[in-house]
């Protein structure tokens, strides 16, 4: 499923909101109309708990000013219509980190699989050796600078965030992400538009690892997502965490096989959303 976001206009002061509440308060009073205690503290409460109306982790706009978005579209994408054909994305978070990422891109190497590898800025510098010149078949995505939650930072917090690991995968791998993909999934209007200034396709996911429901077992685990992926099936799986994630990694052969044993073929992201549009 994808979706496209026009890019929008916003103006006003962070405490519009919170006096137009109250005036309403004193014009009820005035007008000989009751209000309760309880209903006088619920209206304040939601005056209290507004957020910035512009440029603060909710808002997709940074005030009154013109909009620097570019094309001023964005396009968030968590599956892929394929037309039935049997396509499937396989994509990697958070790393590179020694052992996880190596044995990873070892079995895709093996296999011949093409990947997404939505990298950590921060990572790819401390460990750029791990990825230079071993990334030649797969997609490079952005996964924010140090892995924080986005989605609790401002428009320009974000954006810095994402142009500073923007700029390390581009130095280190000689490809600029084109895709960009958030800590935890978490999605805040600040994210958007920074993301429409960079020019990214956001990308979620429709189907995710599940390392915890097979603990020692990689052959069970690969049965099971093969089971569950449909045609356009963006997959997410880690190349970094905790050691039950080992599950997945070790099971990815028996996985490549299940999937082509099913006549699918792995294709990166970007290659998947083109597929899609030749459809």
């Amino acid at each position: 499923m994808t979706t496209r976001a026009g890019a929008g206009m916003a103006s006003g002061d962070g405490g519009g909101w919170g006096r137009r509440a109250v005036l309403r308060r004193g014009a009820l009073l005035a007008g000989g109309t009751a209000v309760g205690a309880a209903g006088m503290a619920e209206t304040a409460f939601i005056a209290d708990r507004r957020l910035p109306l512009a440029g603060g982790p909710a808002s997709a706009t940074v005030g009154s000013r013109r909009q620097q978005v570019g094309a001023g579209a964005l396009e968030v994408v968590w599956h892929v219509p394929t037309g039935g054909g049997r396509l499937v994305a396989l994509t990697f978070d958070d790393g590179p980190l020694p052992q996880w990422t190596p044995m990873v891109l070892d079995t895709l190497d093996e296999h011949d699989v093409p990947a997404t590898f939505f990298l950590v800025g921060e990572r790819v510098r401390r460990h750029a050796g791990l990825i230079r010149d071993r990334l030649g078949r797969h997609e490079v995505g952005n996964h924010s600078w140090r892995h924080r939650d986005l989605a609790r930072m401002d428009a320009a917090e974000v954006h810095d965030d994402l142009r500073r690991c923007h700029d390390a995968v581009a130095d280190v791998t000689g490809r600029a992400p084109r895709v960009v993909r958030p800590p935890y999934g978490h999605l805040g209007g600040a994210l958007l538009h920074a993301a429409v200034r960079l020019d990214y396709r956001l990308v979620l996911w429709s189907l995710q690892m599940v390392e915890s429901e097979y603990p020692d077992d990689p052959a069970g685990h690969a049965r099971r997502i093969v089971a569950d992926v449909v045609p356009g099936t963006i997959l997410l799986a880690h190349d970094v965490g905790a050691e039950r994630r080992l599950v997945a990694l070790r099971g990815l052969p028996a996985l490549i096989a299940g999937l082509r044993g099913r006549g699918y073929t792995f294709v990166t992201v970007s290659q998947l959303l083109q597929r899609s549009a030749e459809v």
